[in-house]
């Protein structure tokens, strides 16, 4: 199976956990303790959810094509002291 790239959004949460959604691939939300393990949590509910479009024969989203064509500029937070 191809590897697809997905953007998501992280949000930190008043209680201190952390939420991705993606307006790319409805349905995917994934709430974790750090934004490591929540970017963990969303790529497996990206996984399943891209494997349901396949197995039922929908289409994916345009705005998502396999990695191997696709470049992405990605931001991350880095904390200096």
């Amino acid at each position: 199976m191809p590897e697809y790239m997905v953007s998501i959004k992280i949000e930190k949460l008043d209680e201190g956990a952390y939420l991705a959604t993606s307006d790319v691939l409805p349905g995917l939300v994934a709430e974790g303790r750090t934004i490591a393990e929540t970017m963990e949590i969303a790529q497996d509910v990206a996984r399943k959810i891209i494997e349901s479009y396949i197995e039922h024969g929908d289409p994916l989203p345009p705005e998502m094509a396999p990695a191997s064509r696709t470049v992405r500029n990605i931001k991350i937070p880095v904390a200096v002291t």
